[in-house]
């Protein structure tokens, strides 16, 4: 006897965000409608016929959020059945990386009660599987950042070297040899140090902006000469 087995696909997007005031934080939206109403979630939605995965992703974060993305990368698929108790909904989730300079670009839609950041360290409690999603893409960023330099899509296209080591000490939860470090990314020649000033925002000389060079580091890839910090 053949069963019936409805099932639907849909995209989550984790958005992460940074600014060296409030460290590294993620867009969460509040449900407007059951099940799960008024709790905060992940971004996402169900998948229309005629879009693609990445597409899909791409709309509902347009539609929930105001965010255009550019930088979207498949994390996981998550399939447990009753992860959803109004059918079987299978979900493929993404993480992105927004720039510092878009970081405060949102609004929340007509398919969500609010939007907001929150920092990764203090979340709220979340609707269906999404602390679970969440960890994972949380646990997934801080092991990229160490062998690809994905970090500089959180910065500004230019930005004050003291910003990346903000970014990583905070992201990886500890103190890094800022000697060392710099000495590290400036060997590998990604970054261009410019003739700008950074704002003096305290005491002493500001130092100079820098850029990171993809080109460079696209070149360091084909050489099989991998980023690693």
């Amino acid at each position: 006897m053949e069963r019936e087995h409805k099932l639907d696909i849909a995209v989550d997007t984790i958005i992460f965000g940074y600014q060296k005031e409030t460290g590294v934080q993620v867009l969460l939206i509040k449900r407007k409608y059951d099940p799960f109403k008024d709790n905060w979630a992940i971004p996402g939605g169900f998948v229309e016929a005629d879009e693609s995965l990445n597409e899909a992703a791409r709309r509902e974060l347009k539609e929930e959020t105001g965010i255009d993305i550019e930088y979207i990368e498949q994390l996981y698929t998550f399939g447990e059945p009753k992860r959803d108790p109004r059918k079987r909904v299978i979900s493929v989730a993404y993480f992105s990386l927004v720039k510092s300079s878009e970081f405060m670009r949102l609004n929340a839609s007509s398919d969500a009660k609010d939007a907001k950041w929150f920092n990764i360290n203090e979340m709220p409690d979340l609707a269906f599987d999404h602390k679970y999603i969440l960890e994972m893409a949380i646990s997934r960023l801080r092991k990229k950042i160490i062998y690809e330099p994905i970090g500089f899509e959180l910065l500004d296209d230019k930005f004050p070297f003291s910003d990346l080591e903000n970014l990583y000490s905070t992201l990886l939860s500890r103190d890094i040899d800022r000697r060392n470090f710099k000495k590290k990314v400036m060997k590998l020649g990604i970054l261009e140090e410019l003739s700008e000033k950074a704002k003096n925002t305290g005491a002493g000389r500001p130092g100079n902006l820098y850029r990171f060079n993809k080109n460079v580091y696209n070149t360091l890839i084909n050489k099989g000469i991998h980023f690693e910090i």
